[in-house]
């Protein structure tokens, strides 16, 4: 872990809204009757278009350059021709792009049409635990006072926390330290310092928290008991009051409002 300057967090915010302008062009192509391997080839060539490279593609052998995970699946899906979003599936989309050498990485999970209220407001809880514990990403607290602040919350709501996969450091490498559990114990963990980098990313189940490791590939991570999963990560400097949140949902948030 190192702490970055103003200007490796200018070079790193670059990065990240390549990652959310091509969340947002994923999401303005998804809808019921594509694959997800033809989301995987337009976000492949919109990240090259615009002088980058997918991160994930060959990342310790991941074969694909977004990770697309539908329903129970929690994380890590694989794109391929055999799988076509329907109507009512809630689609996390997580995507990585390296640029002038820094990385960029954030999630978003989308709703394919209409789906039922209970599980739309599992999106809704999963993406107020993020920002609820990006509120606490700042200098003097530590990484267990993040954990804590999505846990609480999440389980107020009814719902579960991952616990086996978690956030992460982010520089020139696409997992540096620390790890960023979405749950802990507050006053406890690494001690939060400005220039740190960070991915919060929680991962929130409708069941319970286990997962499995489900198929051949591998890769991809499953609800343990079948129920659906929502995913969101934003990447964000550490500072003294506040986090400075270098990934945005706007264009998303514009798309979804038309």
């Amino acid at each position: 872990m190192y702490l970055k300057t103003d200007q490796e967090i200018e070079m790193m915010r670059a990065s990240a809204l390549l990652v959310s302008k091509t969340l947002a062009y994923v999401g303005s192509e998804l809808r019921p009757g594509v694959t997800t391997k033809s989301l995987d080839r337009l976000a492949d060539t919109f990240i090259r278009d615009h002088g980058a490279l997918p991160s994930f593609l060959n990342y310790n052998g991941f074969p694909a350059s977004l990770c697309i995970s539908i329903n129970d699946t929690v994380v890590h899906g694989i794109p391929d021709e055999k799988t076509i979003i329907k109507e009512g599936d809630i689609v996390s989309v997580d995507c990585g792009v390296i640029l002038n050498g820094w990385q960029g990485d954030s999630a978003y999970t989308f709703a394919c049409g209409e789906i039922p209220a209970e599980l739309q407001r599992l999106l809704d809880v999963t993406k107020e635990s993020l920002e609820r514990g990006i509120e606490k990403a700042v200098a003097g607290n530590r990484v267990g006072d993040i954990g804590y602040a999505i846990q609480q919350y999440v389980e107020s709501e009814g719902f579960s926390v991952v616990r086996d996969f978690v956030g992460h450091g982010i520089g020139k490498s696409m997992h540096e330290k620390p790890e960023i559990p979405n749950y802990g114990r507050r006053g406890t963990g690494q001690l939060l310092k400005e220039g740190m980098v960070i991915c919060i990313e929680p991962m929130i189940n409708m069941g319970q928290y286990k997962v499995v490791i489900s198929g051949n590939d591998g890769w991809r991570v499953t609800t343990a008991d079948g129920k659906p999963s929502a995913h969101f990560e934003k990447q964000l400097a550490v500072r003294k009051h506040k986090a400075d949140v270098l990934t945005s949902y706007e264009e998303i948030n514009k798309l979804l409002n038309q």
